[in-house]
């Protein structure tokens, strides 16, 4: 097996699942949660050192996760991408060897047979393409890529954002174009041991991705949690949720399922170790951190 240094890796049952990273970064995440400033972060002391640095700032992560089952290859969400002009100015025209990653993480692009969308904001679907002699490809030319109907119907209509990013016109609408896109419900069954799990609230169509094998059970979040400091304060909606009051509701109703029990929580922002179970504690819910060997 490669060396783990970039990418980590989960068994649920028989089926597997790697983290491959893109970009890990502490603080500059004021814009996505204004409220988790850094004296309101150590009123947390469970977040420090994976989650937040010792003197208060949060620590996230960029990346994809693979799903391997003994017959499917599946990729959820694919981060930022390269030379996409973007307006965040550490996201413009990145030059990073997130491909190079994957495949030392045992991977080929042409070897996907499914990509899963857990929504069409710039920093989960950057990779769904990229730039050949100036022409934006589809990136998994043999992958059918899913996205919530309802989710890509606004972004359509959306057009580019204010900032000029056109993410809908150079990393979702190339792929629909090449025929590889599939309109699904929120609750799609993708696989036998994989379905969409409807988490609104961050976006018109956000789902979450729910695994299971083998009676052990495992929940990609998506952005219905930006970062683990939202599982006690489930009241810190992002600025970038499209409606706040749902995604709140969302949090609430996902602890409530989720707290307590043996479900590996895996975050798509989460910082390494990236997965871990929510527990009950003094009142207020944490992320226990699954240090996997």
């Amino acid at each position: 097996m490669p060396s783990t240094k970039s990418f980590q890796r989960w068994q649920i049952g028989e089926v597997t699942i790697t983290r491959v990273i893109e970009m890990e970064v502490a603080g500059g995440t004021k814009f996505i949660l204004p409220q988790a400033n850094p004296s309101a972060v150590l009123e947390m002391p469970w977040l420090v050192p994976h989650f937040a640095t010792p003197d208060g700032k949060l620590i996230m992560s960029i990346h994809a996760l693979v799903i391997e089952t003994k017959d499917r290859l599946m990729l959820v969400d694919t981060c930022i991408g390269n030379d996409k002009i973007r307006a965040i100015p550490n996201w413009h025209q990145l030059s990073l060897p997130f491909l190079e990653d994957l495949a030392d993480a045992g991977y080929r692009c042409d070897q996907f047979d499914t990509v899963m969308c857990t929504h069409l904001h710039v920093d989960h679907v950057g990779w769904n393409t990229r730039l050949v002699e100036g022409v934006w490809v589809p990136t998994f030319p043999n992958a059918r890529y899913l996205v919530a109907a309802e989710e890509f119907h606004y972004w359509q209509q959306a057009g580019p954002d204010e900032r000029g990013d056109d993410i809908f016109g150079d990393s979702v609408a190339p792929v629909m174009e090449a025929g590889l896109m599939d309109l699904v419900e929120a609750d799609h069954q993708v696989a036998p041991e994989v379905r969409l799990m409807p988490t609104p609230g961050h976006s018109p169509g956000h789902v979450s991705v729910h695994i299971t094998s083998q009676g052990q059970r495992a929940v990609i979040t998506g952005d219905c949690i930006h970062h683990p400091c939202q599982i006690e304060k489930t009241d810190w909606a992002s600025t970038a949720d499209f409606d706040q009051q749902a995604s709140t509701e969302t949090r609430q109703k996902f602890l409530a399922e989720f707290s307590d029990s043996p479900v590996l929580i895996i975050g798509t922002h989460f910082a390494t170790p990236t997965a871990g179970f929510i527990k009950a504690q003094d009142g207020h819910h944490i992320l226990e951190p699954y240090l996997s060997t």
